[in-house]
């Protein structure tokens, strides 16, 4: 089953920044496809990816611990809304995180070996979901959400961060 970009009105306007940038029609051909740029362009990074591009800035690393952190969470909101879970999620710090970031004491290597088997899960995880799950929601962060415009929303902030490392870090 492809899973369609989602309608306007089913996600926070804010995400738009994020849901405009996924050009794919298919959210697992999405996900598959912004892995393959990561792939590409990890190859950029070595030697740069404790670089960051201003004081106070996250590193390459850091931004690349941001994205897992996103995808998992994310993800878990996904998971918790397809399974009609009415709990409404917290929202997160992403500052706050990124100050526990142990990404001194790690490769970029060990960081995309990780990155790979999140996005590996989240494939799995969108792949098992059936159309009534897809098009279930629920609230996160305060704001009404649904399960495919999270999808989305994975892929199109990975794609925001990826065009931040081109720009500013390469």
């Amino acid at each position: 089953m492809a899973i369609a970009k989602p309608h306007a009105g089913t996600y926070p306007e804010y995400y738009s920044l994020y849901l405009n940038t996924v050009q794919e029609e298919d959210l697992i051909l999405a996900l598959q496809n912004n892995r393959k740029a990561l792939d590409a362009l990890v190859l950029e990074m070595i030697g740069k990816a404790d670089h960051s591009y201003a004081p106070g800035k996250w590193t390459i690393k850091e931004v690349l611990l941001h994205l897992i952190d996103t995808e998992r969470i994310f993800a878990y909101r996904a998971l918790t809304f397809a399974r009609a879970d009415k709990a409404e999620l917290p929202g997160f710090d992403e500052n706050e995180y990124a100050r526990h970031y142990p990404a001194d004491k790690r490769t970029l290597q060990q960081v995309y070996a990780e990155f790979k088997v999140v996005r590996d899960a989240t494939i799995h995880l969108f792949q098992s979901l059936n159309e009534e799950a897809v098009l279930r929601s629920g609230i996160a962060n305060g704001k009404p959400i649904s399960v495919s415009a999270l999808g989305y929303a994975i892929v199109g902030h990975a794609n925001h961060h990826f065009n931040v490392i081109k720009e500013r870090y390469l």
